[in-house]
């Protein structure tokens, strides 16, 4: 996650929360979390040096594939769960979401939007999958199995009757990566962003 997703994370994120980080890395995100509002929880993550970076930072982190759900937290566990681009990388995105809002009160969910302007571009004209910073792998060896667009995952929310609060766009391929404000947020995102942000909850 970027500066920009830490801005967001602090503002959506109330001091002192219970939170539950999802693919959560060497923990940097839950780390910041903790030292600028006090936040308690854990992260759950499947890479071994990445599980040994985040321990080494005090945090509390748990070996699971996001794949196997989350059966081990009761319900309302947490007050929010972050998923941080790895939703288009499982297997049920639908029933990680819907599990996500049965353990905590509001969800933080990023991704790449697979329908930005450049892989269109890539795709229409080269006629291959499109790599970039955001989709860094090429078709045969990514991990992400469900790429998706803002479209795409709005619909999912309205098919699960998930309240959608707030979203965000944002291009990462600029440097520093860059949030789309004003009407480009409001008319285009989903054709002028390479990443989408959703706060959401279960109506």
């Amino acid at each position: 996650m970027n500066n920009i997703d830490h801005q967001l994370a602090e503002k959506w994120i109330k001091p002192n929360a219970k939170v539950l980080d999802l693919g959560c890395g060497d923990g940097t995100l839950l780390a910041h979390l903790q030292d600028r509002l006090g936040v308690s929880g854990y992260g759950l993550e499947i890479d071994s040096d990445r599980i040994n970076q985040a321990i080494a930072k005090g945090l509390n982190i748990i070996e699971q594939d996001l794949n196997d759900g989350l059966d081990r937290f009761a319900d309302d566990s947490f007050d929010t769960v972050v998923m941080a681009r790895a939703l288009q990388a499982v297997k049920n995105p639908q029933a990680l979401l819907n599990d996500m809002l049965r353990v905590a009160k509001e969800g933080i969910v990023t991704f790449p939007n697979f329908a930005y302007w450049q892989n269109r571009v890539y795709l229409g004209i080269k006629g291959i999958m499109p790599m970039s910073e955001t989709l860094p792998y090429q078709w045969h060896n990514t991990p992400n199995i469900h790429l998706c667009t803002f479209k795409d995952f709005e619909q999912l929310c309205k098919d699960n009757n998930i309240c959608i609060l707030d979203t965000v766009a944002i291009n990462d391929n600029t440097n520093p990566p860059t949030q789309l404000m004003g009407r480009f947020v409001k008319y285009a995102p989903n054709l002028l962003a390479d990443v989408a942000i959703y706060r959401i909850s279960k109506n």
